[in-house]
C-alpha cells in the first residue's frame, strides 16, 4: 500500500523553523493500529490523517504514542494541504475532529483556526512542579495541562526542566507563559509534554484556547501576538471570542513524498 505524505512547517514562513507536522491524506480510514505506527515512524509531535467528509474532511491527530483530541498546528497544517493542493482556490475547509467541527479559514497568507475556547482556573500549584521546571512560577492555573505563570520572559526562556519529573506530574502537560517584551508579542510560552514523546513542543496551538482567555482577561485585550520560545521558534496571533478562540498563523511545505506500507 502506497500513501502521500506530506511535511508542513507551521506557525512559520520560513522552511526549517516552526513546528513540522506530517498530513497524510485517506480514501478512507486505516486502521488505528497503522496510523499510530506511522506516527511512531514520523517521530514528528503530531502526524494528521484526514478523509472527505462531505464537503470538508475528518480529521485526526497522532503523537508518536498516543492519539490526541485536540491539535492545532497540525490543524493548521492539513488546511494547507487542503488549499494549497486537494482544493486549490478553496477559501475556507471544515473538519470533524473528536473536538467537535474545527474551521480554517484562509485570509491572505495567513491560516485562521477556530478551535473552542478551554479557560484555565486558577490552582494550587502540584507537588513537584517547581522541582521539575527548575524554577517557582509566579501563578499556577490547572486545565487539561499545569499552566505556570512567570513575572518575565527570560524567565520562561531559561527553563531547563526536568522530563523525568514533568512525566510524574498528573496532567498532560506543562505550560509555561510570562508577558512578552514590549513590540515583540503580548505573551511568551513553552510547552512540555513528555507523556506524549513529546518533550517540548516547537509550537503549540491548542495551549492557546487557554492561555489566550487568560491573557486576554489580564491585558485587557482580545487580539494577542504571541511568541513560543522553543529552539525552533515560532508566532502566531490569538483572538479571544468569548465561547471560541481563534488561532492564526502561516504555513510553508517542507516535503511531498510518499510512504510504503505492507500490512
Amino acid at each position: 500500500m502506497t500513501l502521500r505524505l506530506l511535511q508542513i512547517d507551521t506557525f512559520t514562513d520560513r522552511v526549517l523553523g516552526g513546528n513540522p507536522a506530517a498530513v497524510c491524506p485517506l480514501v478512507a480510514w486505516l486502521d488505528e493500529a497503522t496510523m499510530q505506527a506511522i506516527a511512531a515512524e514520523n517521530n514528528l509531535s503530531e502526524t494528521a490523517f484526514m478523509v472527505p467528509d462531505g464537503a470538508g474532511y475528518g480529521l485526526r491527530w497522532f503523537t508518536p504514542n498516543v492519539e490526541v483530541d485536540l491539535c492545532g498546528h497540525a490543524t493548521l497544517a492539513a488546511a494547507f494541504v487542503v488549499f494549497e493542493d486537494l482544493r486549490p482556490g478553496t477559501a475556507s475547509v471544515a473538519f470533524e475532529t473528536k473536538s467537535g467541527r474545527l474551521t480554517v479559514t484562509r485570509e491572505g497568507e495567513a491560516l485562521v483556526m477556530d478551535f473552542p475556547a478551554q479557560p484555565a482556573a486558577p490552582a494550587s500549584p502540584p507537588p513537584g512542579l517547581a522541582r521539575a521546571l527548575g524554577a517557582e512560577p509566579a501563578a499556577v492555573l490547572a486545565g487539561a495541562d499545569w499552566i505556570a505563570v512567570f513575572e518575565g520572559a527570560d524567565e520562561v526562556a531559561d527553563l531547563q526542566p526536568d522530563q523525568a519529573l514533568l512525566t510524574a506530574l498528573d496532567r498532560r502537560g506543562v505550560v509555561a507563559t510570562a508577558p512578552g517584551a514590549a513590540g515583540d508579542a503580548d505573551y511568551v510560552l513553552r510547552f512540555f509534554a513528555p507523556k506524549n514523546a513529546v518533550p517540548e513542543d516547537p509550537v503549540t496551538g491548542n495551549v492557546q484556547t487557554a492561555l489566550a482567555p487568560y491573557w486576554a482577561a489580564r491585558l485587557g485585550k482580545r487580539r494577542l501576538a504571541v511568541r513560543q520560545l522553543s529552539a525552533r521558534g515560532g508566532r502566531m496571533v490569538c483572538e479571544d471570542r468569548g465561547e471560541r478562540v481563534s488561532i492564526s498563523g502561516r504555513a510553508v511545505l517542507y516535503m511531498d513524498a510518499t510512504i510504503s506500507i505492507t500490512r
